[in-house]
């Protein structure tokens, strides 16, 4: 399902964004120090798979993918990589996608409540967060190590901390780990897709509608036009 025919389908009251790649453009932050982690290790990262693996699952999956490594093997380029994330990344690094926040403002403003649930560790997005032009949130859920594993178990823990059943809200996501992990809960997902690689995950994943822009997302969650402030 997708285009303009769906305007206000997914008019929800809760509605639950995925970080990166969908609130902020963060792709090419995380490949730089994807590849600087890789580099540190001896690993080349012209010989690695496609690198944007790394985007979407936990750190540790998306280095087994890319270097065909065991999970052992993967913990510390993890470490290194958030070592060099936290060191050097900063806040122009990773922009919200054009129009977000206007999007954002919109949902509050009509009452409906907002969150986050994310693969990335929560202390590292909630950070993150606090650094953006983006609203409040209601409700963040990231990555716990130990206890919170999946894209299932954040999203599962924003619903709880809003006391929201799954059939009163949609996920928003980039990746087909966002749709898998709302679909395991019972929640229609939103994919949003930049290019057609990203569409065709999307599809092949089971999105319920897919938005090329954000302006495409607001029509699908009930919002007018929004327009980015210039």
């Amino acid at each position: 399902m997708s285009g303009l025919a769906n305007v206000g389908i997914f008019k929800t009251p809760v509605v639950v964004f995925d970080f990166d790649g969908t609130l902020v453009d963060t792709g090419p932050a995380i490949l730089k120090c994807a590849a600087r982690s890789l580099e540190v290790h001896g690993y080349d990262p012209s010989e690695m798979h496609d690198l944007n693996l790394i985007i979407g699952p936990p750190l540790v999956d998306g280095f087994r993918q890319v270097a065909d490594i065991s999970h052992e093997e993967a913990l510390p380029l993890v470490a290194t990589y958030r070592e060099i994330f936290a060191r050097e990344v900063v806040p122009s690094d990773y922009p919200p996608l054009p129009g977000m926040p206007e999007l954002l403002h919109a949902l509050r403003a009509q009452g409906r409540r907002i969150a986050v649930a994310t693969s990335r560790l929560e202390s590292s997005v909630t950070a993150m967060l606090a650094a953006t032009s983006l609203p409040p949130f209601d409700a963040i859920a990231g990555r716990l190590e130990p206890g919170r594993d999946t894209k299932a178990d954040c999203i599962a823990a924003v619903l709880e901390e809003l006391g929201c059943a799954g059939d009163r809200a949609v996920m928003v996501g980039d990746r087909k780990y966002d749709v898998e992990g709302a679909h395991a809960l019972g929640l229609a997902c939103i994919g949003i897709c930049g290019d057609a690689s990203g569409r065709a995950e999307l599809e092949a994943a089971g999105a319920d509608a897919l938005a090329a822009s954000v302006d495409e997302l607001a029509a699908l969650l009930g919002i007018e036009g929004v327009q980015p402030k210039a």
